[in-house]
């Protein structure tokens, strides 16, 4: 697992790298303002979601400040998803566009 700060997936979503935004938020909180690449999965649905994420994938996981999206990143790291990323700061960090 590896945590890169919001500048970082900014700049990697804007050189076209193949990554999986995953927004852990709630629903609500997804509605007021999402980075516009990212899907929303809620931490509390994050296991059952497991099969419709590939092992190979590059995922980014995104929350409020950083915490939500640490563990969702833990525990994906701990079921043997190689290549997960926390984003440091979550969106309150992120100065990017914004979907609503």
């Amino acid at each position: 697992m590896e945590i890169w700060s919001a500048q970082q997936v900014m700049d990697a979503v804007n050189s076209g790298k193949k990554l999986r935004l995953i927004d852990v938020r709630e629903p609500y909180e997804f509605a007021e303002g999402h980075i516009p690449e990212a899907e929303l999965i809620p931490l509390g649905q994050v296991p059952t979601a497991l099969n419709n994420l590939g092992k190979e994938e590059t995922i980014v996981v995104i929350c409020r400040s950083g915490a939500r999206s640490m563990r969702a990143a833990q525990f994906l790291a701990s079921h043997g998803y190689a290549n997960v990323i926390n984003m440091q700061g979550g969106m309150l960090s992120w100065k990017g566009k914004v979907a609503h």
